[in-house]
């Protein structure tokens, strides 16, 4: 069975593109029929908080990506301790004491010599007597696991084709801090493996991880899972990128847009698949990871908004209900919603057709108004009504386009624009719809009521 997970660290809000990460591994966990993981990362105990690990669990299941199941970091560490057991005895974890200080100078020696920056590993000659010497001074040493430099790592990544990486070219890493703490690379593993992991996706920022992820798989005996690693994302400017840092699931909703308008976005961004509405089936069915480009993606939230607006225009009537005003009808609904940025404005229109509406005309449009609800008044109302009365304005006026239509929109509605005429006139219906013609046309209209 095909089983992904999401893995976020809960110390903070969850992004644009933490969010793309945890979709496309819900899509082709669906498109499998396997299973899709929460895995909270929370080694970090100082900086993690149940506060965040909530607002992750919110904003997946507001977006319709809830888990199949959920595991938290804390709660493992028994596994990660045997695990460096099992490496410190196949000779694959070593302790080491190295101060940051050392180690920088280090560094700049070697950049000195025109040398990279790798760990020399001093920490592999020190004796048992050393190691009872660090102890009886109290220095705890931390924990580095040893890279196998005899030949490059090589995969082949479901977006970015073959990949490898030259072992010899890192420092050994840290897995294990001097205080007992835990790094992100050996948990990442185990868990993996406990949980059986079949494929990870993650961004391109983790290419270089997954090269010494997968020795440490081989060297604790599993089998490799599948790597997909996503271009990253970057905003339309400067100024975006900030805001693309911070926006995400609480900013989306307070700002009225709809997860499916967000899963059909990102589920498309950055590949050669158009951007437009979708629902879940057809995101599942055409979900591929050749699509994706290997391009640094750029994220627009105007493309979002409008992709939104667009979303909305399709939306039925029993998906937007509960969030409408409470007597708005499936008729009302029809009319408005393609004049919609977000479900909210609904109620804006609805208090247009409901009323009351403050709408004082040209001065030059009074005497045609006047005349434009005396013969509203002498036609039978129906469903036409607005091609009917229109028509007759238009013959005993002469008046056509904006001239003809504008004034009696503007009269009617108090908007200069809107949804079309002809869906809105039968929802106010004809007493309310003679009150604001009256109203409008009267000589003395200063404002306020109907």
């Amino acid at each position: 069975m095909t089983v992904t997970r999401f893995a976020p660290s809960p110390t903070g809000s969850l992004h644009a593109g933490n969010i793309r990460t945890a979709l496309v591994n819900w899509l082709y966990a669906r498109q499998q029929g396997g299973r899709f993981v929460l895995r909270l990362d929370d080694t970090d105990l100082a900086r993690s908080s149940e506060a965040s690990a909530q607002a992750i669990r919110d904003d997946l299941d507001w977006l319709g990506l809830t888990p199949d199941a959920e595991v938290r970091q804390s709660d493992r560490f028994a596994l990660y301790e045997a695990a460096l057991a099992r490496l410190a005895a196949a000779g694959r974890a070593y302790r080491a004491y190295d101060t940051p200080e050392q180690l920088d100078l280090k560094r700049r020696v070697q950049a000195s010599r025109g040398l990279p920056p790798v760990y020399d590993r001093t920490a592999l000659a020190l004796t048992d007597a050393d190691h009872d010497d660090f102890a009886a001074r109290g220095i705890a040493p931390h924990w580095r696991f040893r890279l196998d430099t005899a030949a490059p790592v090589v995969w082949h990544d479901l977006v970015r084709g073959a990949c490898h990486i030259d072992p010899a070219s890192l420092s050994d890493p840290v897995v294990r801090r001097a205080d007992g703490s835990w790094l992100y690379m050996l948990p990442s593993v185990v868990d993996d493996i406990d949980l059986g992991i079949t494929t990870i996706v993650r961004g391109e920022d983790h290419v270089t991880n997954s090269g010494v992820q997968l020795q440490m798989l081989a060297a604790l005996g599993a089998a490799p899972p599948a790597l997909a690693h996503l271009p990253l994302l970057t905003g339309a400017d400067a100024a975006l990128s900030k805001r693309l840092g911070s926006a995400g699931g609480a900013e989306w909703r307070d700002a009225g847009i709809e997860p499916g308008a967000v899963r059909a976005f990102l589920a498309r961004l950055g590949t050669s698949v158009a951007t437009e509405p979708a629902d879940d089936a057809a995101l599942i069915a055409g979900f591929d990871f050749a699509a994706f480009g290997r391009s640094t993606v750029r994220f627009d939230p105007a493309e979002l908004a409008q992709l939104n607006a667009r979303t909305i225009h399709g939306l039925d009537f029993a998906a937007a209900a509960d969030r409408l005003p409470p007597a708005m009808t499936l008729q009302a609904w029809d009319a408005v919603r393609g004049n919609l940025s977000t479900v909210a404005e609904a109620a804006d229109w609805w208090g247009v057709i409901a009323g009351p509406v403050v709408a004082p005309p040209e001065a030059e449009d009074r005497d045609y108004i006047d005349a434009a609800r005396s013969t509203l008044a002498g036609l039978d109302w129906s469903d036409d009504i607005w091609s009917r009365w229109t028509t007759a304005l238009k013959a005993a006026s002469g008046r056509k386009g904006r001239g003809l239509f504008h004034p009696l929109r503007h009269a009617l509605t108090g908007r200069d624009r809107g949804p079309e005429m002809a869906a809105l006139l039968p929802l106010i219906g004809r007493d309310a719809s003679l009150a604001r013609l009256a109203a409008a046309a009267a000589p003395d209209y200063i404002s306020g009521v109907e």
